[in-house]
């Protein structure tokens, strides 16, 4: 298959495969399957639903659900009418759920019935119109194969909501068909970060996701006989692109709703799974394991993976590939932006300590960080810029931010990196100080504005710290308001913060100052703080390496 002949947006591949394969299984969700046919079905009757609600092409609708079927079902069923994909971390507290949908200005919101407390918080506060809610309980069996993570509360009747599975329970007709322009009309804003502010919202098109679902399945091979694990977050950038690679190829997707070596282990030998994307601890959760070998693994034939907290070294490779016959590879670079995946490797050309080939019709240049217009040679570190179909069309409402970032078609990703002469691009790090917790993105002034919400802090800075389980965690520096200075402690404020905040967020670390470094004209230097926590780690290591 040709690029070049790939125009149709990821919903019409559903209706394709719904025709073709109706009776194929699409999901399977801890024993419950639903085929390309139901999976059209309820598709449709969500799309038919929000059309007869009021939602129109361009409008805004959050999905405030963790990984489960309904997901699925309501991200394209929204796409199929024109709208767009808000998607909200299932991790969101209220102040950060506030945040999104009124930056959104989403019109409607799907949520799992035990987070409608925290929707119940913000609808009055917010542009939201119609709340929808929906259990587990819908969509899994009697006894859920392997077992399910968490207790589920019996179903409830919520005033001023709608209970999705009614929707899907309903006799409507098909949605009407919306002429969308693939090229340029918005499917999905993604939220991310510049180098400051709070989080962004990235405009992607129906084209942007469906070129990162052809590159991801041409460079991996993928096709229709491939079952494919899906364990990362399908609210964020790269559990979605999972997703709609199995939709593209007409796979099978096996959906977990949270990561257990047992879970993974129980399903890739109950359902004979063949590709699956990690990030580097979960392998190594597998393979310490006292049952692992006991697990039939033959079926895999690929597994990308991450370097998240530990990094993938040829050694951890080798050990997978020992223990399930299938070494490990980092699965990729990119971007919210770009819709991600902007290198790639394949299992072919595996090499370590890089994150792959930039794909197909994409340029990836290295630009000097003191010169930024130009680019550096072969094998010098610089600013990753890249340029492909799966750029972004700018940050939502905000030009100044999109204009910063996209610049004549390239994006600036803040990132440094390196190329060498096979074309393989190094990560290095980020010039933004965007902080990667446990996977998540976490912006410091996202925090720094939660944190001043505290009666007792005048002024707060969050920086990112090591952390070898999760990455990074974060670490705040906060002034005290002079009448709480010896009521409250640092461990207070944890647990303050605990109770507010999304687990991936809030801050592990305290700290109180007198003051914070600012500039003449009040900017504060996160830097200096940064460069503090360093001297101070680069310190302890020196004594204890003399002791």
């Amino acid at each position: 298959m040709s690029w070049n002949n790939v125009n149709q947006p990821l919903h019409e591949y559903l209706r394709y495969y719904a025709r073709i394969t109706p009776n194929k299984e699409a999901i399977i969700f801890y024993g419950k399957t639903i085929t390309y046919q139901e999976l059209d079905d309820l598709s449709d009757r969500f799309a038919m639903f929000l059309h007869s609600s009021g939602i129109k092409k361009g409008d805004k609708v959050a999905l405030f659900l963790p990984n489960c079927p309904q997901y699925i079902i309501c991200h394209f069923g929204i796409q199929k009418i024109g709208a767009i994909v808000g998607p909200c971390s299932p991790m969101f507290k209220e102040w950060e759920l506030a945040y999104e949908v009124n930056d959104l200005g989403a019109k409607a919101i799907v949520a799992l019935e035990q987070l409608h407390p925290i929707v119940d918080q913000v609808r009055n506060h917010s542009s939201i119109e119609l709340v929808i809610t929906t259990s587990y309980i819908d969509f899994l069996p009697e006894i859920p194969q392997p077992e399910f993570p968490e207790k589920i509360p019996p179903k409830k009747s919520l005033a001023d909501c709608i209970d999705l599975i009614q929707i899907f329970q309903s006799k409507m007709a098909n949605p009407p068909r919306i002429e969308l322009d693939v090229e340029n009309d918005v499917s999905l804003i993604v939220y991310t970060s510049g180098s400051t502010g709070q989080p962004k919202g990235a405009m992607l098109t129906y084209r942007n996701a469906l070129y990162k679902s052809f590159c991801v399945a041409q460079t991996r091979n993928t096709t229709a006989q491939d079952i494919s694990l899906s364990i990362m977050p399908i609210c964020h950038i790269a559990g979605m692109l999972g997703m709609n690679v199995v939709i593209f190829t007409g796979g099978t997707l096996v959906l977990l709703n949270r990561f257990t070596p047992e879970s993974a282990m129980d399903v890739i030998e109950r359902y004979q799974v063949t590709v699956a994307q990690t990030v580097v601890p979960m392998n190594i959760a597998i393979m310490k394991h006292p049952d692992a070998n006991k697990v039939n693994f033959r079926s895999l034939r690929l597994n990308a993976c991450t370097s998240f907290g530990i990094p993938l070294t040829e050694e951890i490779s080798n050990q997978w590939m020992e223990l399930t016959g299938v070494g490990l590879f980092e699965s990729a670079y990119g971007l919210s932006e770009t819709h991600t995946a902007d290198t790639l490797m394949s299992e072919g050309a595996v090499k370590f300590g890089t994150t792959g080939k930039p794909v197909l019709e994409t340029e990836i240049k290295i630009m000097s960080i003191d010169e930024p217009r130009r680019e550096v040679p072969i094998g010098e570190e610089g600013e990753i810029i890249v340029k492909n179909p799966g750029v972004f069309k700018g940050y939502l409402n905000k030009p100044e931010a999109t204009a910063q970032t996209l610049r004549n078609g390239w994006v600036y990703t803040g990132d440094i990196g390196k190329l060498d002469q096979e074309g393989y691009l190094f990560f290095l790090g980020r010039i933004k100080e965007m902080i990667k917790c446990s996977g998540y993105s976490v912006f410091p002034e996202d925090v720094e504005i939660m944190l001043m919400n505290h009666p007792a802090i005048s002024q707060a800075a969050v920086i990112g710290v090591p952390d070898s389980v999760r990455g990074e965690s974060v670490k705040a520096f906060v002034v005290i308001k002079p009448e709480f200075q010896t009521r409250i402690t640092e461990e207070e404020i944890i647990r303050w913060s605990k109770e507010k905040m999304a687990a991936y967020k809030y801050p592990r670390y305290v700290e109180f100052r007198e003051s914070l470094p600012v500039t003449g004209t009040g900017k504060l230097l996160r830097r200096l703080l940064a460069d503090e926590e360093k001297e101070k780690a680069n310190y302890k290591e020196v004594v204890h390496e003399k002791n």
